[in-house]
């Protein structure tokens, strides 16, 4: 697989010429060997004394150095034979380096299995497969179907290797065949290297000799084992078979068949880990290929990680096709923006442009896996249509609006005089979920600290209650999907909104015995895999909660109007019973046509379980490092209160002021906005047109607002409504600092390229701004850097966020203080509200109604349907819109009914319909789709040209909807 997907620590005992991490031994000219007339000279491993030498990263087949990493950042070189001692042998890196998180794990004495492995002891797992034990204790045995995050299959036979269990040395596949005590292992024997020999030999035949115009040529390790453990020439002469390539099997994966060495990674990926088996062998002996039917494209989330672990260039990215050579990329380690989950990302880039994000092995994250959304949407980053100067809205003659260029001391001396002049209160700041943590504390500084206005929120309304998400037990992701745990899903579908997720539950459902129990009004992407999956009626979650405790405990309940049956949820009930190490909660809203507080009072009753703990499964990018950082109304970074700040305490002293009154969320400043109340509305990173559930109210809170400042990458559809003033920012890949993920683990994110034109980093933004309001209020704080140092000093619950901290885990991160664990800040009273910190933290101005209400919500009228708003991974957004291979991808609008539904509604399937609301309507494709239950509609959010939010009004806890035939 590519070597770019991670990151490699630097070797303590660098090359004496060659000044870079010396590992093995490479001729002068390595990035020529390929036309070299003879193989390169063999070499193995070797010990001195009792020692081994540490194992190579298992995760991916070493290939090609790649220049210019951070901190001695390297990719080792294929491990290779020594024949010769002209060359001294370089040891492999240590496991442990900083592109592959799994620790190297001792092994017990007392339940160690002792083997032998080319003359020397070695100590290993009870049942760990051979080519795993001897890779640890640090013999490398060449592999290319073998892959640690799946099953082994034994089809390229690259990794056999000689073995004796008591009868005499055979030669077995080192990745099939178990350890066992006593076992005598040789990797070195003739007839070990005779078989790679003929192995290698074997699978050259038919492959082209097409490495110069090849994406995998320089990073390939079939050239590098060829190199190492191959013969030198071929004795096949005859015509090599030959197909049509490429092909396109997908809008992002182009397959040429021609090379394919059928080592059954890319099908076993899709089958085993993504759950979607659109890709296969077809033919027989020589005539086998990898395809896909006709019918059936490679219409998957995930299809991006085959192009990764393909070991040869079969499989290659429509993105990266022809874009560079590995030789020609820097990297640096850095972290996925696109969703909450945080996935570990290596970010490649070539003459200041970003060429292509790889999947970092993070073991307590994504396994180095990737969506496609994650993998190709630095796409958007690279458009031209990118904002490379702050712009000022002129109205000229005729009142047409007309955009100018503008410098950075005139935009912001603009926007510094409006908000000087207007009272605190009069000012809020939407949005800020997209941010890293140090822009975020910055921009809850500048608003909170600076301005002294409250009216700050990150979550527009498709969130949850900040107490809620900060307040209850954290779980993390390993938690969620330990071996034998019990999950239950609350939430939106892990598979459309947090894909690397999607990946860790069904791995852990099907391989690691985890129990799941789906409490959704759709089905998800895991419904074939639940236990249970109970169906309650849009907004009677709580009430069926509620019931399923109840029952769990032996007491009386009542299923009521959930439209759930009593023995489904008593059969739920007995699962959730069983479970003697606790149950974790995944908690998100799965409709957005539902209020926040149906899931919220949810969580409140699920909380009485023993031992649960809850694993927040919120959409947006950064959004608990926004919340954590203080950018939600009532709140200070550290989850504290915010009259909860004891007087003269150091987060007085650290900011000039604090705000005088509690502030408004996303819907109350929208509501205030509308009535004239707001004189100065910032957009960060927010588009409340169609991000913010309410679009009626969205649209009249930006036309009713004062001055409108867009702090954004793109202009968006609210900026080109009603912005007056618009300031480029800088990317993820653009600006250095660090990301908290939804389990609260704090990663790093890494500056690659420079932003376009004069766009600046968020935080740079906030802290001009400061300046001009406070001289002096942001003195010191010059670099992403120093802001952490504040902040660690304003929050308790980051004061282990320190350089030292995420310098000692690059990969994994920095977990901070979990609510809810023993001695640490947070914790929920079952009475009441979640605590964060020294007080309850509540809301002010509620965008919908009372958290915990008991009465369930009347029944649709006949021939109406409950309306269900569900995301999907790709909609009509602002980023997708500007990624070119993704840009088509979102889901047409549809209606989708039960089939039931649509025999009684007298429409036919397909028909153009009109799903009309009381409060809007948006035109759709009726679809019968049993997924759906009886009596609910289901939409998706911001489909192209139907967006789900015309119909939704926000204070309601569900939306009525009727179909009309247009």
């Amino acid at each position: 697989m590519p070597r770019g997907r991670d990151l490699a620590g630097a070797d303590p005992a660098p090359h004496p010429r060659r000044g870079r991490p010396a590992l093995r031994h490479r001729p002068a000219a390595r990035h020529r060997r390929q036309h070299q007339p003879r193989p390169l000279p063999r070499s193995r491993p070797q010990r001195t004394g009792s020692g081994a030498l540490p194992a190579p990263p298992d995760h991916h087949l070493p290939a090609r150095t790649l220049r210019g990493g951070p901190r001695g950042v390297h990719h080792p070189p294929l491990p290779a034979r020594v024949r010769s001692q002209d060359h001294p042998p370089r040891p492999h890196p240590d496991r442990s380096s900083p592109h592959r998180s799994e620790p190297v794990t001792a092994v017990e004495p007392e339940t160690a299995v002792e083997i032998t492995v080319d003359g020397a002891a070695v100590e290993a797992h009870p049942g760990e497969m051979l080519i795993e034990a001897c890779e640890r204790s640090g013999t490398y045995i060449p592999r290319f179907c073998y892959h640690s995050r799946m099953s082994p299959v034994g089809m390229c036979r690259m990794c056999l290797v000689e073995v004796d269990t008591g009868r005499g040395f055979a030669l077995q596949p080192s990745c099939m065949v178990p350890v066992s005590e006593g076992m005598k292992v040789s990797t070195e024997s003739e007839v070990t290297k005779k078989a790679q020999d003929g192995v290698l030999e074997f699978l050259l035949i038919n492959h082209p000799l097409d490495c110069p115009v090849c994406d995998k040529g320089g990073e390939c390790p079939l050239q590098d084992q060829t190199m190492a453990y191959g013969p030198g020439e071929t004795r096949f002469v005859e015509e090599k078979r030959h197909f049509a390539k490429p092909i396109a099997i997908s809008e992002t994966v182009y397959l040429d068949r021609e090379r394919c060495i059928l080592c059954d990674r890319c099908t076993r990926f899709a089958d085993e880990v993504a759950g979607d088996a659109l890709i296969h062998f077809m033919g027989r002996g020589n005539h086998t290929e990898v395809n896909t039917f006709p019918d059936e494209p490679f219409a998957s989330y995930f299809s991006g990680n085959t192009v990764q672990i393909c070991p040869v260039g079969a499989l290659t990215a429509a993105p990266y096709r022809f874009k560079a050579r590995p030789w020609d990329l820097t990297e640096t380690l850095s972290t996925a923006w696109v969703d909450s989950l945080g996935a570990r990302v290596a970010v490649q880039a070539s003459r200041n442009r970003v060429l292509r994000v790889l999947g970092a092995d993070a073991d307590a994250v994504n396994w180095g896996w990737l969506t496609d959304k994650e993998r190709f949407g630095f796409e958007a980053l690279n458009s031209a249509e990118r904002l490379a100067a702050p712009m000022l809205r002129d109205t000229a003659d005729g009142g047409v609006s007309e955009w100018s260029e503008a410098g950075w001391g005139e935009a912001l001396d603009r926007i510094a005089g409006a908000v000087g002049a207007a009272p605190p209160e009069r000012v809020a700041v939407l949005g800020g979920a997209r941010l890293n943590n140090e822009a975020q504390y910055m921009w809850a500084k500048l608003a909170k600290g600076v301005i002294g206005t409250d009216n700050v929120d990150a979550q527009l309304g498709d969130g949850l209650d900040p107490a809620v998400v900060l307040g209850l037990p954290r779980a993390t992701i390993d938690d969620a999907c330990r071996s034998g745990g019990t999950v239950v899903l609350i939430g939106p579908d892990p598979k459309e909104e947090l894909g690397t997720l999607y990946l860790r539950l069904r791995h852990a459902v099907i391989n690691d015995g985890a129990k799941l129990v789906e409490i959704t009004p759709v089905a998800t992407g895991l419904s074939h895999l639940a236990q249970h999956s109970l169906r309650p009626r849009p907004g009677t979650t709580a009430q069926l909660v509620s019931a399923l405790v109840a029952a769990v405990a032996g007491d009386e309940f009542e299923a009521g109007s959930t439209g759930v049956d009593r023995s489904e949820l008593e059969a739920a009930a007995q699962c959730l019973a069983g479970a003697d190490d606790g149950v974790t909660a995944v908690l998100g809203r799965a409709s957005l046509a539902e209020g926040a507080e149906v899931v919220e009072a949810a969580a409140i009753e699920l909380s009485a379980l023993p031992l649960v703990r809850f694993l927040p499964a919120l959409r947006r990018g950064n959004v608990i490092g926004a919340l954590e950082t203080g950018l939600a109304p009532e709140l200070l970074p550290g989850r504290v209160r915010l009259d909860g700040v004891e007087d003269g305490g150091p987060r007085v002293e650290a900011w000039p002021r604090l705000p005088a009154a509690a502030g408004l969320d996303a819907a109350g400043v929208l509501r205030a906005a509308a009535r004239g109340d707001i004189d100065v509305l910032v957009l960060v990173g927010a588009d409340p047109l169609n991000d913010f559930v309410d679009r009626d109210l969205a649209y009249r809170g930006l036309r009713g607002a004062g001055l409108v400042v867009a702090v954004d990458l793109f202009m968006n559809d609210s900026s080109t409504l009603a912005a007056d003033i618009v300031l480029p920012a800088a990317g993820p890949t653009e600006c250095d600092g660090t990301f908290t993920n939804l389990e609260g683990r704090v990663s790093p994110m890494s500056r690659k390229v420079t932003p376009p034109g004069t766009a600046r980093p968020d935080w740079m933004i906030a802290a001009d701004l400061a300046e001009r309001l406070e001289p002096g209020s942001t003195e010191g704080l010059d670099s992403p850097e120093s802001i952490r140092a504040e902040l660690a000093q304003v929050s308790e619950v980051h004061a282990s966020l320190t350089e030292e901290a995420l310098n000692a885990s690059p990969v994994e991160g920095v977990l901070l203080a979990r609510p809810g664990a023993t001695g640490e800040a947070g914790g929920w009273r079952r009475s009441g509200r979640p605590t964060m910190g020294r007080s309850p933290v509540g809301r002010t101005e509620p965008a919908t109604g009372p958290a915990g209400r008991e009465d369930p919500p009347e029944e649709a009228p006949e021939g109406a349907f409950l309306l269900v708003a569900t995301r999907t991974m790709y909609d009509d957004g602002t980023m997708l819109r500007h990624c070119e291979s993704s840009r088509g991808l979102a889901p047409a609008a549809s209606a989708r009914i039960n089939p039931a539904d649509l025999d009684s509604s007298g429409l036919d399937e397909g028909a153009a319909v009109r799903v009309v609301s009381d409060f809007g309507h948006i035109e759709a494709t009726l679809t019968a789709d049993g997924r759906v239950p009886a009596g609910s509609l289901r939409v998706n959010w911001l489909a192209p040209g139907a967006p789900a939010n015309a119909l939704i009004a926000a204070g309601t806890d569900v939306t009525v909807v009727e179909v009309e035939a247009r």
